[in-house]
Order: C-alpha cells, then sequence, then structure tokens
C-alpha cells in the first residue's frame, strides 16, 4: 500500500508543536539545573513494555530517541508476565512513567482505578480511528457511560476472522478476492469446498484457546458491546447473549474441520501455510507465523459474517497495544514527548509492518498486504471488541468452549460460563 504523503498532517503539526514546547521547557530548566549542577536537567524514564514479541522493537526505539534527547533517558522494562508484574509494581507504588499494555479487561479494570493518564479530550483524539478510540473506551470497566473515557493511546490494531489461502481457493474454483459476506454464503462456501474434497476449515482445537477466536469473530456482530453492561449487572445472562453463537461454532466444528480437529496451533498454522485447508479461523496475529513458515504463501484475510443482512456486519478488532502514561508520574512533560516519538507516522507504520498490524490513525495503514481485505471495516470505523474481553481471565472459556464444540452441548457451555461469571461478581466489591 503506497504512503499517501499528505497522510495524517494535522497529527505531525500537533505533535511537533507539542514537541518543540517541551523542549523548550526542557532546555529552560536544564539551563537553571546547570547553575547548580551540570547533571541536574537529566530525566530517566520508566517505560514497562508488555508485548514480547516486539521487546526488541520497542528497546531500539527507546535507544533512537535518546540520541535526540540527550536530557532523557528511557529504561525499558520488557515483562514476561506484564499482567502481574504491573500489578505488583503498582500496588507498591512504583507506577511506571510510560506503559504499553494489551487493550482487554486488565487494562479496563486498570484504567476505570485511575492509574493511567485520561486522553480523552487531548488533541490526538481527533486524528486516531475512531472505531479503536471507542473500543478503548468500552472497556473500562465501569457501567457509569460517563466514565468511559480514553485513558491510553491505541497504538496498533489487529483482527479476527479467517486467514484464506489463496491457492487453495482458487484451485477449488472459488474467488479469495470475494469472500462471503453473509453466514448463509459462508456455510455454502464450507459446503462446496468440503463436497470437492478440499478440508474447509483448520481447526486447532488441541490448544483450546484458538476457539475464542471465532468466538469473538461471530459475536461482534450478534452481540454489540453494550449488552455486556446487562450481563454485568445481572439483567441479563450468557443465554441471552451467546445461545445463537453457540449453534454457530457447533456447526462450523461438528461439519467442516479435518478429521482430526485436535492439533496444535503451531501445527494448523504448518497446514494452512502448506495448503492443507482452505481456511484458518484465527485473527491477524497467526499471519507473521504463517510467514515464518513458508514466506511465499498467498494470504488473504476476511471477516467472518454473522448474520445475513450485510449492512449488519462487524469486524471483530482490538487495540492489541495501547500507548499510555501513568497519571502520577513526576515527568509528564518527558513522558509525553517520547510517547509523541512513538506516535510519529514513520514508527506507526514500521511498527504495524514488523507485527502486521494496523495503524491507529484515521488514514488506516496495514502492515501486511494479505490485511487489505478488511481494510474497508478499519476506514468505516464497522470495529467491535473481542467478547472475551469481556469476561474475567479467571473463567476457563477456552476448556468451555472446547468441551461445547466436541459435545454439542449448548445449555451446558451456556449454564457452566454464567455459573463461573457469578461467582466472580460476588467476589467484587468495585
Amino acid at each position: 500500500m503506497k504512503p499517501d504523503s499528505n497522510a495524517n498532517t494535522g497529527t505531525f503539526r500537533r505533535i511537533a508543536g507539542r514537541a518543540i514546547t517541551a523542549a523548550c521547557a526542557i532546555v529552560l530548566t536544564v539551563g537553571l539545573a546547570g547553575c547548580g549542577n551540570s547533571t541536574a536537567g537529566t530525566v530517566t524514564l520508566d517505560f514497562f513494555q508488555f508485548k514480547s514479541e516486539a521487546a526488541d522493537w520497542f528497546t531500539a526505539k527507546a535507544r533512537e530517541f535518546e540520541k535526540t534527547h540527550s536530557n532523557i533517558k528511557v529504561n525499558v522494562n520488557n515483562s514476561s508476565d506484564a499482567t502481574t508484574d504491573l500489578r505488583t509494581r503498582l500496588v507498591k507504588n512504583r507506577e511506571p512513567d510510560v506503559i504499553t499494555i494489551n487493550g482487554d479487561i486488565n487494562y479496563g479494570m486498570l484504567a476505570e482505578a485511575g492509574v493511567f493518564h485520561d486522553f480523552t479530550d487531548d488533541e490526538i483524539v481527533d486524528e486516531l480511528n475512531p472505531g479503536m478510540v471507542n473500543i478503548a473506551k468500552s472497556l473500562v470497566q465501569t457501567t457509569d457511560k460517563s466514565k468511559k473515557r480514553l485513558y491510553g493511546i491505541p497504538y496498533a490494531g489487529n483482527a479476527s476472522g479467517y486467514i484464506i489461502n489463496t491457492d487453495v481457493w482458487k484451485q477449488a474454483g472459488e474467488d479469495p478476492d470475494n469472500p462471503p459476506q453473509t453466514w448463509s454464503e459462508f456455510i455454502a462456501l464450507l459446503k462446496r469446498l468440503k463436497a470437492k474434497g478440499v478440508t474447509p476449515v483448520e481447526a486447532s482445537t488441541a490448544d483450546p484457546w484458538t476457539l475464542q477466536a471465532p468466538l469473538a469473530s461471530l459475536n461482534s456482530t450478534l452481540v454489540p458491546e453494550s449488552e455486556y453492561a446487562y450481563l454485568k449487572d445481572g439483567s441479563k445472562t450468557f443465554s441471552d447473549l451467546w445461545t445463537p453463537v453457540s449453534g454457530k461454532l457447533i456447526e462450523i466444528y461438528q461439519n467442516y474441520t479435518q478429521k482430526n480437529p485436535a492439533v496444535t496451533y503451531q501445527q494448523a498454522t504448518q497446514d494452512i501455510a502448506s495448503g492443507k485447508a482452505a481456511i484458518l479461523p484465527l485473527g491477524t496475529y497467526a499471519i507473521p507465523q504463517i510467514r515464518l513458515i513458508n514466506k511465499d504463501a498467498n494470504l488473504r484475510f476476511a471477516q467472518m459474517p454473522a448474520t445475513d443482512n450485510v449492512k449488519e456486519q462487524q469486524l471483530t478488532a482490538g487495540d492489541d497495544v495501547m500507548l499510555t502514561i501513568g497519571a502520577h508520574t513526576k515527568h509528564y512533560t518527558e513522558a509525553r514527548e517520547f510517547v509523541d516519538f512513538l506516535m510519529s507516522e514513520e514508527n506507526v507504520k514500521d511498527y504495524s509492518k514488523q507485527q502486521s498490524a494496523f495503524t491507529p490513525y484515521k488514514d488506516t495503514y496495514v502492515g501486511d498486504e494479505a490485511l487489505n481485505g478488511v481494510l474497508d471495516f478499519y476506514k468505516a470505523g464497522k470495529l467491535a471488541d473481542f467478547c472475551d474481553h469481556y469476561v474475567p481471565a479467571s473463567i476457563n472459556l477456552a476448556g468451555f468452549l472446547q468441551t461445547l464444540v466436541q459435545s454439542g452441548n449448548t445449555k451446558r457451555f451456556l449454564n457452566s460460563m454464567q455459573s463461573e461469571y457469578d461467582k466472580i461478581e460476588a467476589r467484587n466489591f468495585r
């Protein structure tokens, strides 16, 4: 995709303006402090970074930033257990200055607790993809809509749907550039592929977490995010919300997968890379893994339709990386300068290429050509968050889904989910 030379002009003027102002303020501070101590103006930022796959990238960017900001040092803390480590640090009053965090329920809980800077009224918000901003706001764990504010800047987006091996589709007489737009069309495609001796869907139920991908892909269209507030206040149940998706998952996994669906995620990516199946129902995060196996694999990513109304379809998307500042940092000016550096067009595009991600600005750029298949959803803001982001991590959702697709027992699945959810809510005193 050729970059637009005029894209994000407003963004860079604003970021540049803030950076110049910050630099002037810092120069003045250093100049005054230098009268008594030549090192008094040096600030060390504590940068907490959660994404292991991008550890080297963020560390390299921190070193690059330091070269042009001699008064600022960045101490990068790449965590292998980010959720636990960040909570531990917060309890011990060791709040980082700059933070990357996954846009999930853990982010939402910490945002509600007030540990992140509030960006809601920041001028950069006008330049961001509205769909990504709405996802971030909706994650804040409160039923008070006035408190669903923006406590982090979306840095990189991902999506859930399905990965197409375009060669397999073409050999079967199907058009990978025009995938199904409705549920009925999707099932009809799977039937045609099966009739031609092609494995329609590559399952990976030996790693049950992979079942959360199609669950989320379908539920984005079936269940509006606002419905989870009713689940939280007890006015609706999982039976109310997830009965339709349960039946659709059973239909897919009991009729259209390979003979042995109990393979691992690793094996599934190998199979789709080598053309043993037409579809892999996972997210964009699997594309780099497939390309490592077969760099010449011809891939395309598609939205998984859930109803027969084309206009209703939503793309399941997430703020894979949120960039934020500690609410109580003593170095806001310097932290913001580092954040603005990371948010430059050059850096967000470079990151998206490294991680096969979507950039956060309105003029969305994709880091892998396979993602062009769903770019229109991003540009139109037709995005909905992963439904499992509204499920407490302590619930064994993956295990329950594995039992669901194996047994076909929808009632058992929904009752198990409700029982575990109710136990957690009973312990929630916030």
